[in-house]
């Protein structure tokens, strides 16, 4: 009996799947909209440091602003 339910999942799965795939949208990104403007692209290092090393800084403030301000240690 369990063989018999995990091909009725997988099935459901599958057409699940498929269904999503099916009734999606191309993005149509080639396409312009009215008032449409996209800026100027980023440079690898911009990428970088948007996404890398700002997020990664942040972590390291945050981090720092709960070790410094933690009031659980006792302190003598």
């Amino acid at each position: 009996m369990d063989k018999k339910n995990a091909l009725r999942a997988g099935a459901l799965a599958a057409g699940t799947t498929l269904m999503m795939l099916m009734m999606s949208s191309p993005a149509l990104a080639l396409t312009r909209d009215d008032g449409d403007h996209p800026g100027t692209g980023l440079s690898v290092a911009e990428t970088l440091g948007l996404f890398v090393a700002a997020p990664i800084v942040l972590f390291a403030v945050i981090t720092g602003l709960v070790i410094v301000l933690d009031k659980s240690r006792k302190q003598s």
